[in-house]
C-alpha cells in the first residue's frame, strides 16, 4: 500500500518544464526572474500579452541570451526591425525568443536546458526598441 501511494504521488513531484510570462502595456513582464529545474531536457515559455495595444505601438517579445551578451543581441535586434521581431536572424548569442506580439496575443519558445552552462549568467528581456530598461529579467537552472 505504501508503494502505491509513493508512486501516485510521483506526478507532484515531476518538474514543471513551462512558464508562462506576462506583458503588458506599462512595458512590464509579471516576473523578474524564472528558474529552470536541471531536470528538463526542454523548457517553454509562453509570453501572454495582457494589455489592448496594437503590436506597432506596444509589441513585446521574449529573448534569452546571456547577460554578458544581452546589450549587443538588443541593439542587433532594433537594427533588424519590426519584419524580424527585433532579433537579428540567425544571431547564436540568442538561445530562444518569440516573435512579437501585440495586445492579447500569445508566443511561444522553447529551448534545450543542456545549452545553458553552469555558472552563466542569463538574462530575458523584450527587444522591441527601448523596452529591454523596463523589460528584464534573471534566469537560472536549479
Amino acid at each position: 500500500m505504501a508503494v502505491a501511494s509513493l508512486v501516485l504521488a510521483a506526478p507532484a513531484f515531476a518538474a514543471d518544464c513551462s512558464v508562462q510570462v506576462e506583458a503588458n502595456d506599462a512595458m512590464q513582464f509579471n516576473t523578474k526572474s524564472i528558474d529552470v529545474p536541471k531536470s528538463c531536457k526542454s523548457f517553454t515559455v509562453t509570453l501572454k500579452h495582457v494589455g489592448k495595444l496594437p503590436k506597432t505601438a506596444m509589441g513585446h517579445n521574449w529573448v534569452l541570451a546571456k547577460t554578458a551578451d544581452m546589450e549587443a543581441v538588443e541593439k542587433d535586434g532594433i537594427a533588424a526591425g519590426a519584419a524580424n521581431n527585433y532579433v537579428k536572424s540567425g544571431d547564436p548569442r540568442v538561445i530562444a525568443a518569440t516573435k512579437l506580439v501585440g495586445g492579447g496575443e500569445s508566443a511561444t519558445a522553447s529551448f534545450d536546458v543542456a545549452k545553458l552552462k553552469a555558472g552563466d549568467a542569463y538574462s530575458f528581456f523584450c527587444s522591441f526598441p527601448g523596452h529591454a530598461a523596463l523589460m528584464k529579467g534573471t534566469l537560472q537552472v536549479k
